[in-house]
């Protein structure tokens, strides 16, 4: 790496990097698996389908042909859906029973029993039993249709260009039927033509005759009609209609000038009813006396203010009764209300009021003269209007049916003639029939077969199966769910992963007992035949022996500040290991010579005491009631001299949480400090009982175990949620039953931990 390169961008690739080389080592037989499969299955396709030769003619739907009449009796104007609807007779039935019968494919095998890839046979398979053999003619036919249809294939290629194109196991063959399907479609396209032309002419002929009649009549009904009605027209307008518009016009404006001036005289005479009209009730001003305009309309206010401003004597009021307002407002605060000059300012302010009220009434009286004119004027206006109407109605109905009968004279004589210029040219049509299709490029025998095409299926299959197989990989990444690294450990659980221990099977050797220890009871040692929990002590250079001292060294480094450590197991649920964790970490530290003792807390289901002492019948629940003495009760490991107190549980018991919380339980746990320097507890899991919650304060730090590829991420993350106090203590994380060989596929350094390695310190396998 370079220089210029930020190291953070050369740590993020190189994790980009490591991550997918993990997922393809993880994945890599599953993709490669799916990959095969398709491409076997496409080998298997190859090898069951016949090959096919394709053969092509090449027609082309010609516009620019030669005109010898002027105009075509049908339409044949070309355009794209024209081309499309040719296509689509090309692939009809009745082109296609055509061609079947003159060329007897009714009888070739190949259309009656074609031979069919897997996919058809398998397709045959399931369907023979409810398809009926063909009997009769008529049933091979059909059985031909449909192959036929299924190898034959018309497509527009460029512009006017159809391509016919037809599939068959014989090249010749092919090439017969491509250039006899092009042949047919031409003959079929001049028959119909031919057919449609001579019905054409022939239906001409007779509605010609029929046309010539009526549009006759209808020239000579026109004309007699306006001589009965006295009709004049000018321009093609009547006299009335002139009249009737102009009226129309004035009546319309004069209705906008009457409503114009009833609104102003409605505005005005609103303000003139007020009982206590001032100038701020008629619009003048609203500076002052805000508790008058609270009252007030501010609606009709606004009205009043666009319509007095326009008048000059009530501006000028307004400007009096404004200066005589200020005047007051400054003699009351300089003289007092009740001052002489105060009263005859407010008097004077009175008449202005009186005065403003005076005008208005004026104004709405001028207002009101106007509107009386109007609504005069507009009632002359409609009456004129209705006697103009009537006048007219006599000749405007007449004109209606005038118009009518124009209509449907002018109509008969252009269809007459148009239908005399058709029937010309269908007549000269019908010795010359011609079609707009001609083969341009003819079928010949294809030299190789053009299905199935190996390569391509191949490479399809190929890349199919290595999407679907990199599909189902992602899929599984995705919901695995599961702890397989200590970095998720770190990542998920915000604590640190102590050490990665294996998976162990059972049927370790038992240990001898050491005569060191012989004066101990025997029926207080714990049995030889423990298994897992004394892999420790038998195999004491295998990684699982390695990984238990590293959580020696983590619990030795975070409690180097005390003597006596009380270091709580648990997990989330039953089976993760926790009690062999804690047996192994016992055994361990036991045998470097430490004083230990193990404790079974697990009351709901004490594991640990019926695989080490499987005839103990005394424990801590003795201990904790005062049955029995702790020095009774405690059973020994002759190799290593590990102390361990058995559960004592009897019969399933249904207050342990309270044992736990209780003060017997914490006066217990005091006494174990003093007398020993490292005290194990193998607790319950978190998630099934509280027992855990309720003995948070008897342990100094918290181990939790997780088994590998099992323990839901989510599940963990609840069972710490759920457990505060376990998680504040915690020291970290032990990942449990770990497959070596499989998770040098999810971490990198996960080939550190095989076997071979720790050969040169003394282990082998």
């Amino acid at each position: 790496m370079t220089d210029d390169v930020p190291r953070s961008t050369q740590a993020s690739l190189t994790d980009l990097l490591a991550a997918l080389i993990g997922f393809i080592r993880r994945q890599f037989l599953v993709v490669l698996s799916v990959a095969l499969l398709t491409i076997g299955l496409a080998a298997v396709y190859l090898y069951t389908t016949p090959p096919r030769y394709s053969a092509q003619t090449k027609l082309m739907i010609d516009t620019a042909r030669i005109q010898v009449l002027r105009q075509p009796i049908i339409g044949d104007d070309l355009n794209w859906q024209m081309v499309d609807n040719q296509i689509e007779i090309l692939k009809s039935e009745n082109l296609a029973l055509k061609i079947i019968e003159n060329l007897h494919l009714a009888q070739d095998p190949e259309f009656i029993e074609p031979p069919r890839a897997l996919i058809g046979i398998a397709r045959s398979v399931i369907s023979s039993p409810f398809k009926a053999k063909p009997k009769s003619e008529s049933d091979l036919t059909r059985r031909a249709l449909e192959a036929f249809e299924q190898h034959l294939t018309a497509s527009r290629v460029a512009g006017q260009v159809i391509e016919i194109d037809f599939q068959s196991t014989d090249p010749d063959r092919a090439a017969q039927i491509a250039n006899a399907v092009a042949d047919g479609f031409i003959v079929d396209q001049m028959e119909a033509k031919y057919q449609a032309i001579r019905g054409a002419t022939a239906w001409l002929q007779d509605r010609l005759n029929e046309l010539q009649g009526q549009a006759a009549a209808a020239e000579r009904a026109v004309v007699d009609y306006k001589t009965k009605n006295n009709i004049v027209d000018t321009d093609g307008h009547l006299i009335n209609e002139q009249e009737v518009a102009q009226i129309n016009t004035a009546l319309t404006q004069a209705r906008a000038a009457t409503a114009e001036i009833k609104a102003r005289l409605d505005r005005v005479t609103q303000g003139a009813r007020d009982d206590n009209t001032d100038p701020y009730a008629a619009g003048i001003s609203h500076e002052f006396h805000s508790d008058d305009a609270a009252t007030s309309n501010p609606l009709q206010r606004q009205q009043r203010v666009t319509e007095t401003l326009q008048n000059p004597v009530v501006t000028q009021l307004r400007q009096q009764y404004l200066d005589l307002a200020q005047r007051e407002a400054l003699f009351s605060r300089r003289y007092g209300e009740n001052h002489l000059a105060v009263v005859n300012l407010r008097n004077r302010m009175q008449e202005i009021r009186r005065s403003l009220v005076d005008e208005l009434h004026q104004i709405a009286a001028a207002y009101k003269s106007e509107y009386d004119i109007a609504k005069a004027r507009e009632s002359s206006l409609e009456k004129a209007l209705a006697a103009t109407v009537a006048g007219a109605q006599t000749t405007n109905k007449a004109q209606i049916e005038l118009r009518l009968l124009e209509s449907e004279a002018q109509t008969y004589r252009a269809l007459y003639n148009n239908f005399q210029q058709r029937y010309m040219d269908s007549v000269q049509q019908q010795s010359l029939p011609t079609t707009e299709a001609r083969v341009i490029t003819r079928a010949s025998p294809p030299l190789g077969p053009n299905s199935p095409k190996s390569l391509k299926i191949l490479a399809a299959a190929t890349a199919g199966g290595l999407v679907l197989g990199l599909g189902l990989a992602m899929l599984r990444e995705i919901s695995d769910g599961v702890f397989r690294t200590g970095k998720q450990v770190k990542d998920q659980l915000n604590t640190e992963c102590l050490a990665i221990v294996p998976l162990i099977k059972e049927g370790a050797k038992a240990a001898p007992v050491s005569n060191k220890v012989a004066a101990v009871a025997p029926s207080k040692i714990i049995a030889p035949n423990a298994g897992l929990f004394r892999n420790v002590i038998d195999a004491p250079l295998s990684p699982f022996a390695e990984s238990i001292r590293a959580v020696k060294v983590s619990v030795d480094v975070a409690g180097a500040a005390k003597s006596n450590k009380i270091i709580g197991i648990t997990s989330s649920h039953p089976n993760e290991g926790k009690s062999t964790i804690a047996a192994s970490l016992a055994q361990l530290t036991a045998d470097a010579g430490a004083p230990v003792i193990l404790v079974d807390c697990d009351l709901r289901k004490p594991s640990l005491s019926r695989r080490l002492v499987p005839d103990g019948t005394a424990g801590l629940i003795d201990v904790i009631t005062n049955k029995a003495s702790l020095d009774k009760v405690v059973w020994t490991d002759p190799s290593t001299r590990l102390s361990f107190l058995p559960a004592g549980v009897k019969s399933p018991l249904i207050h342990t949480s309270e044992i736990f919380a209780s003060d017997a339980m914490k006066e217990f746990f005091a006494r174990l400090r003093e007398c020993y320097q490292y005290v194990i507890v193998d607790l319950s899991p978190v998630t099934p009982v509280v027992d855990v919650r309720s003995a948070t304060h008897l342990v100094d730090t918290f181990l939790f175990v997780i088994q590998w590829g099992k323990t839901k991420i989510d599940v963990a993350e609840h069972a710490l949620n759920t457990a505060g106090g376990v998680y504040d203590n915690l020291l970290g994380v032990v990942l449990n039953k770990v497959d070596l060989k499989a998770l040098n596929r999810y971490e990198g350094h996960g080939n550190y931990y095989y076997s071979r390695h720790f050969a040169h310190y003394g282990y082998t396998e």
